[in-house]
């Protein structure tokens, strides 16, 4: 039997992390794990980056589908409104049977359409710590949220911890959920030659011992509490941060120069995906004491480098770094100095727990997850 799955790729095309990379990779993952008689449509707004839609394998399955309209007349408005209505009918006229929201999103009226629909939910930080957004932000969120929890047959949540929060917030049924891992690529997996590690040293003027952190720089990710266990650390090593500046990154900086160590410091804005995998595998551990996540990707891609992993406890980081990694309060820096020291090289058991981590985390690459999804497409297309 033939299945024509339709996806909303808004955040496929134009981002180029977090919700744009798990699109691109589950999407990439789907194609590789399927039979002939399945095709996928890839609904936006726009064509987006052209870099970004390349990661994608060209296959004849595989068609992106824009909204019918004069481009010089098409604007935002126009756009929100067929993302989050008007692309129903569209979904109808290709015979899309099943609609998977990709980021925890779907049209008003697709029940009532009689197309089948899953979304995925990666976390209700919104929720759970409001105060990280703007009053407005958040009710448009829990808005959509809500109404989101109606049209949908099925949700999917990428952690136990966001499956949690879901009924908590929702008051959804458990058996409406179904808890699969986010998928991962090997991207970071592949050393890296000698020659690129030294010229993406060079480039960003990297020192010769660091720890890593990797994500956008804002208050929630708590980079500041890894700043605060510099001094209580080795004297050569620094903190390199590769991410997104927000005005808490000046007040991380701020507290490096208060604790004097703000030469230790080094935040990289706008770094390439290419780059990335050297500046992970030139490091000695990466650090991650985010409050809250719904998932962590940036731990799978540490661990897959070969470095330890220090994170925080209180939300689903455990789940994505498992047993053999290290956590701490998000409030304890002698806790996060000593976990930290722990992981630097040559520290006593580091080796063995990378091994047992990167045997941990194969649970979230490649079609294993998407396995676990095309099974969730053919239970919910089967039912009449």
């Amino acid at each position: 039997m033939n299945h024509i799955i339709g996806f909303d790729a808004k955040r496929l095309v134009r981002n180029a992390s977090g919700l744009g990379n798990y699109s691109r990779t589950l999407v990439g993952d789907l194609l590789r794990a399927s039979t002939p008689q399945w095709s996928f449509r890839l609904y936006a707004p726009d064509e987006g980056n052209p870099a970004l839609v390349s990661q994608l394998q060209q296959d004849p399955r595989l068609t992106f589908c824009y909204p019918k309209a004069d481009s010089s007349l098409f604007t935002l408005r126009s756009s929100l409104l067929w993302r989050s209505r008007g692309i129903v009918s569209d979904l109808l006229r290709d015979g899309v049977q099943l609609y998977h929201g990709l980021s925890g999103e779907l049209p008003l009226g697709i029940r009532r359409s009689g197309i089948r629909s899953v979304v995925t939910i990666h976390d209700l930080i919104f929720l759970r710590h409001p105060e990280y957004y703007k009053w407005i932000d958040r009710n448009i969120y829990a808005w959509k949220f809500r109404r989101t929890l109606q049209e949908a047959d099925c949700i999917i949540a990428i952690s136990e911890c966001t499956r949690r929060d879901i009924i908590h917030y929702g008051h959804v049924p458990a058996e409406k959920i179904k808890l699969i891992y986010q998928s991962c690529s090997t991207f970071f997996k592949q050393p890296v030659s000698e020659d690129v590690l030294q010229k993406v040293n060079a480039r960003y003027e990297l020192p010769s011992r660091y720890i890593i952190n990797v994500g956008t720089i804002e208050e929630r990710k708590n980079i500041a509490l890894a700043v605060k266990a510099l001094p209580l650390l080795p004297a050569d090593l620094h903190l390199v941060i590769v991410g997104r500046r927000t005005p808490y990154a000046d007040a991380v900086l701020q507290e490096a120069d208060r604790l004097q160590v703000a030469h230790r410091v080094h935040i990289l804005n706008g770094v390439p995906n290419a780059d990335l995998p050297a500046i992970y595998q030139m490091a000695e551990a990466c650090v991650y004491p985010s409050r809250y996540e719904g998932f962590g990707i940036p731990i799978i891609e540490a661990i897959q480098s070969g470095l330890p992993v220090v994170a925080c406890t209180g939300s689903c980081l455990e789940e994505a770094g498992g047993p053999d990694s290290l956590y701490v309060s998000p409030d304890d820096v002698e806790g996060m100095a000593d976990a930290i020291r722990r992981s630097l090289k040559g520290a006593e058991g580091r080796e063995e727990r990378i091994l047992r981590s990167q045997d941990y985390v194969h649970r979230f690459e490649g079609t294993d997850v998407a396995s676990q999804v095309l099974s969730l497409y053919e239970e919910i297309c089967s039912k009449v």
